[in-house]
């Protein structure tokens, strides 16, 4: 008798898994939505995916222009140009305009792996890295926004140029 009752209760749970799975795992109406919102960018009303990043050395783009307090423009990329504002030889931020659309929303970066200037072959022999030249413990901070391609465009700077360093900054992940 016990048998069979422990053989009830077995089937009775196995159905009961059966006939809740579909409502339990059902996925959301707005699973898609969910999805594309945890991409970044957005392009005429629909979130686009980052396709790649583009890294580019924020201190040699801006170069002197850090010496002079103001808003200073320091790249140009299609419609979209990058300014620089600098408050006593600092960077207290960027922004982006595009032509089209006006301002570009940025979003602000930290790393301590130096993103810009990398070989184009991904690969340098150590011999040929002067020991100077490497900032070990160097935080770098990133500002980024989505060109028109769906392109994210990343520029680098060190911590020590920028005038609130952390505020803002999230850690960075690569997009691979």
């Amino acid at each position: 008798m016990a048998r069979i009752l422990y053989f009830l209760a077995t089937i009775f749970a196995c159905v009961g898994l059966v006939a809740i799975d579909g409502a339990a795992l059902a996925q959301p109406k707005d699973k898609d939505q969910k999805e594309q919102s945890d991409t970044k960018g957005k392009k005429e009303g629909k979130v686009q995916k980052v396709k790649e990043q583009k890294h580019h050395n924020g201190k040699d783009l801006v170069g002197d222009k850090i010496k002079k307090d103001g808003k200073h423009q320091f790249h140009q990329n299609g419609k979209n140009s990058a300014s620089v504002d600098v408050k006593g030889g600092k960077i207290a931020g960027v922004s982006v305009t595009n032509a089209d659309t006006g301002n570009v929303p940025v979003k602000k970066y930290k790393t301590t792996k130096k993103m810009a200037e990398a070989p184009a072959s991904g690969m340098q022999p150590v011999s040929f890295v002067l020991a100077q030249a490497y900032s070990l413990g160097t935080t770098w901070i990133g500002y980024s926004y989505i060109d028109e391609y769906g392109y994210e465009v990343i520029y680098w700077f060190p911590y020590e140029m920028i005038y609130d360093g952390d505020t803002g900054a999230v850690d960075y992940v690569p997009v691979y």
